[in-house]
C-alpha cells in the first residue's frame, strides 16, 4: 500500500496533523510565502529583518493547541495502541 492509500485512511483531522507536523517544509513555506513576492532585497539586513519578523509570526502559531488534539490522540491510540505511549488521562 502505498503512502497517499494510506494517508487518505485517517480522518480529516488526523490528516491535517500528519500534514502539519513536518516542522522545517512548514517553516521554509512561511519564509517563502513572504519573500517570493519581493523581486530583490536592498541589502541582507533587509532580507534578514523579513525573515526574522517570519519567525517570529511562525512562533506564535507553533505555541497554539492543536484544534481537536484530545480526539486525534485518542484516535490515533486506538490505531496503534501497541505503538503510541502517552498518558490520556492528564
Amino acid at each position: 500500500m502505498n503512502f497517499i492509500t494510506t494517508f487518505f485512511r485517517f480522518d480529516d483531522h488526523i490528516r491535517k496533523v500528519i500534514y502539519t507536523t513536518n516542522t522545517v517544509e512548514g517553516f521554509h513555506r512561511q519564509v517563502r510565502k513572504v519573500t517570493k513576492t519581493k523581486g530583490a532585497f536592498t541589502s541582507d539586513n533587509a532580507l534578514l529583518k523579513l525573515v526574522y519578523l517570519v519567525v517570529q509570526r511562525v512562533s506564535e502559531k507553533w505555541t497554539m493547541p492543536l484544534r481537536n488534539w484530545s480526539l486525534t490522540l485518542s484516535q490515533l491510540y486506538i490505531m496503534f495502541e501497541d505503538r503510541l505511549k502517552v498518558s490520556l488521562h492528564g
